[in-house]
Formats: C-alpha cells, sequence, structure tokens
C-alpha cells in the first residue's frame, strides 16, 4: 500500500508540473460530447474486465456548462471470472421542463459473484476458502443474475434547494449455486448452500425472485456541480419498498434511505468530501438477495452494493457485510493537480486518498445463524469495519471520469489483499 501510494503521489507530481504550462480557461462545450472506450479493467473481486462502453453528452449552445443537457451511457462487458454487464441509461434535467428525467435498462449475468453471509462480524471469513482452486474453490460463491428496469424522477419546490423524487424499479434476480467451469456442482459445497440447507435461507426466497419497488423522497443541493463538486451540500431522504404482488414469497418490505454529503474547499484545487448514509428496513421481509443493494436518487454506478468494495467500503471483500440495516461512511480528498486542454476537451487529473468505514446495524436472520457450526457463526457483536486507500482521477468535461482505485481493509478477516478498481466516477 505505502508503494503505491509513494507512486501515485511522484506521478501527480511529475504531471503537475508537466501540465502548469499548459492550463488554460476551459472550452465551452456545445452539441455532441462522446467518451467511447473499451471496458478494459480489472477488479479484485470480479476479475479483468473488458468490452465496450461510452458516454455521450449533449450540452446544446453551452449555456449550461459544465452542466449537460442530456447524457446516454452504454456498454456491453465481460468480466474474466464469468460476469457479463448489459447496460444503456439516460439522464436529463431538460427534457422534460422542471422535470429530472433518469431511466437505466440492465442485466448483470453474475454467475460467481461473492456471498460471505449475514451479519458481518458474525460470520467467520476465511481466506483460506476465498478462492477458485485447490480445496476451497467455490465456498463463497453464488449465482445472482440480474435483470433491472429503474426510472427516476425529480422536481423542484419553487426555486429552493429542496426537491422531490420518485421513481419505480423492476427486479428479476436469479439465485443459485455458483456457475463456473472450474466447480463442479454436485461435489462443491458452498456457504450459499449450507445457510439454504439450514434455513438462514428460505426455501421460497433460495431461488430468486420478482419485486416491483416504489421509491420517494426529497432532496437537498446547494453543489456547485454534481459530478465534480467543489463546495456544498447534498442531502437525500426517501423511503423505498415492494408490495411483493409478483413472486408472491411474503417478502413485502419498507425501507429508509438517508445519504448526506458535503464538500468543502480547502484551496483552490482540494477539496474535502464526506459521505454518511444509512439504509434500514422500516417494515415487512426482504428477501436475502434483496439485503446488498442500496438504492440511489442518482446513479454514480452502474450497479450499487454493499456494503464491501467498490462502492461503499473500498478494500473489504464485495458485499463483506449483509444485513437488513447498515451505516456507513466515505471520507476522502480529491486534489485536482493538473488541469489542461488535450484534443479539444477539458481534462483535470485529481488524486484522493480515502478512509471508509461502516457497520450492520439491522441482523439479518440471527436467530438461524446462531444454529450453525462456529465455524460459520463466529458468536461476535457486530463491530466498525475500516478501510483505507487513494485512487487516480482522469475527468474529461468536469463529467466523464475514469478512475483507479486501490484500498486495503484494517481487519484481515474483511479481506486480505489489495482491493483493486478500474471504474468510472466518483463512488459519491
Amino acid at each position: 500500500m505505502k508503494k503505491i501510494l509513494t507512486t501515485l503521489l511522484a506521478l501527480a507530481f511529475v504531471l503537475s508540473a508537466a501540465a502548469q504550462d499548459a492550463e488554460k480557461s476551459e472550452i465551452v462545450k456545445t452539441g455532441l460530447n462522446f467518451g467511447p472506450l473499451p471496458a478494459v479493467g480489472y477488479s479484485s473481486d470480479l476479475g479483468w474486465h473488458y468490452g465496450a462502453l461510452s458516454d455521450i453528452y449533449w450540452y446544446g449552445d453551452g449555456s449550461t456548462y459544465p452542466e449537460y443537457m442530456w447524457k446516454a451511457n452504454v456498454e456491453i462487458s465481460k468480466y474474466s471470472k464469468g460476469n457479463t454487464v448489459l447496460h444503456s441509461f439516460f439522464d436529463s434535467k431538460y427534457l422534460i421542463p422542471g422535470i429530472r428525467v433518469s431511466a437505466a435498462v440492465s442485466y448483470f449475468g453474475n454467475k460467481t459473484t461473492n456471498f460471505y453471509g449475514f451479519n458481518g462480524a458474525s460470520s467467520v471469513y476465511n481466506p483460506d476458502l476465498d478462492r477458485i482452486t485447490d480445496d476451497g474453490r467455490g465456498f463463497y460463491l453464488m449465482r445472482r443474475d440480474i435483470f433491472r428496469i429503474q426510472t427516476c424522477f425529480q422536481g423542484k419546490f419553487g426555486d429552493s434547494n429542496w426537491g422531490w423524487a420518485g421513481g419505480l424499479t423492476f427486479w428479476s434476480i436469479k439465485a443459485g449455486h455458483a456457475i463456473n467451469n472450474g466447480l463442479n456442482y454436485n461435489n462443491d459445497v458452498s456457504l450459499y448452500d449450507i445457510y439454504v440447507n439450514n434455513g438462514v435461507i428460505h426455501e421460497a426466497e433460495k431461488d430468486g425472485g420478482k419485486h416491483l419497488e416504489f421509491k420517494a423522497g426529497v432532496v437537498y443541493d446547494t453543489r456547485d456541480h454534481e459530478n465534480n463538486p467543489t463546495r456544498g451540500t447534498n442531502l437525500e431522504i426517501y423511503m423505498f419498498g415492494s408490495p411483493d404482488i409478483i413472486s408472491h414469497h411474503n417478502n413485502h418490505y419498507l425501507k429508509l434511505a438517508v445519504h448526506f454529503k458535503q464538500f468543502v474547499p480547502l484551496g483552490d484545487r482540494i477539496v474535502f468530501g464526506t459521505h454518511l448514509a444509512y439504509q434500514g428496513l422500516v417494515a415487512g421481509n426482504a428477501p436475502f438477495y434483496m439485503l446488498q443493494t442500496i438504492q440511489s436518487i442518482n446513479m454514480k454506478q452502474i450497479n450499487t452494493e454493499g456494503l464491501g468494495s467498490t462502492c461503499t467500503l473500498r478494500g473489504t471483500v464485495t458485499n463483506r457485510l449483509q444485513g437488513d440495516g447498515y451505516v456507513w461512511m466515505n471520507n476522502e480528498i480529491r486534489w485536482s493537480f493538473a488541469k489542461f486542454r488535450w484534443i479539444n476537451q477539458n481534462w483535470t487529473l485529481a488524486l484522493n486518498p480515502f478512509f471508509d468505514l461502516g457497520k450492520v446495524i439491522q441482523p439479518y436472520h440471527l436467530a438461524q445463524m446462531k444454529k450453525l457450526s462456529s465455524d460459520l457463526y463466529s458468536g461476535q457483536a457486530e463491530k466498525i469495519h475500516m478501510s483505507a486507500g487513494a485512487g487516480l482521477h482522469v475527468i474529461m468535461n468536469q463529467n466523464f471520469n475514469i478512475n483507479f482505485e486501490f484500498g486495503k481493509c484494517f481487519d484481515p478477516n474483511d479481506g486480505t489483499g489489495l482491493g483493486i478498481n478500474i471504474g468510472l466516477n466518483y463512488i459519491f
């Protein structure tokens, strides 16, 4: 970790010095602007990422720049551990006067998604079993294919900074034993299988289900720019849930989510950002396969899940913490050490050392877990899980953001390796 941080800092100083002479006032973008890329990346949890993606921006006559008139995103890609991503997204504040419209259609074929059990520290983590080789292959893997259609609408309350938000999401999720060429379905027993056989995961929901999820809440926003803010506050408070009118598994549920984000300038190019979040069950019974889903008003990542890894506690293994409710916090310093113009685009290079923490505060099926053996149920009370690291961001026109982030958790029970992610956008 120290070597990576030292390398990133050295690179930052070199590029900052090289870019000082090239920096000029920003070009005001107009018309169409494309951000096509090969979807080449890496996640320590998912493997190598390959395919194609593109952000498409329409800036009109440039009067709203750096805010776009509308944005579209398309991605077709695969991960080397067998997962598939098909995703399309649209967002605009100007398609309908006074109403922001967002919509996404996505398919995530997760043949080998990580599953580490419920309730954080209560679930024993054995790093020797967290691999797809040797005797432990497949123990922490399961299948979770997702098809999702998501919509969100937002509006303002008069001329104030307060607004409303509402939306509808259709989920179709298929869960089960992991499917992988390196796994033998008949002989490899996974943690998912053990949970099903012991009633920790109920029989009715073990194969997944379909849900129509409703969302409604309020938003307060004073940020100067949504995707790359230098100052301001953003508060989102909303309820979301499903009446389970499709699968009929007795999985009616209602959840509350609160997200508070604050950005404070520490200089011309340095911003401190903090994100404090809560998501918890208010009523009903959410199915196990929806526990890691983190609903949001405005999508930063194409598939936001946690707690753990890319979108929440960077450096921990994916979805290490699952429960009915949890809190987490992200803190980072964003240093825009170089700004310049190249190929008729505005570019920013930024470093973001970060510190994340979180914990489960509403356990899920804890009574059933207590009946498991000591090598699966630790008997420990849940605790605060922490991680830290740093990232490098390449930002075009304050909107298109390619990130390279490296994180390490403090407790080896949350993962022993270095978490690496190459993706898009700041996580908040």
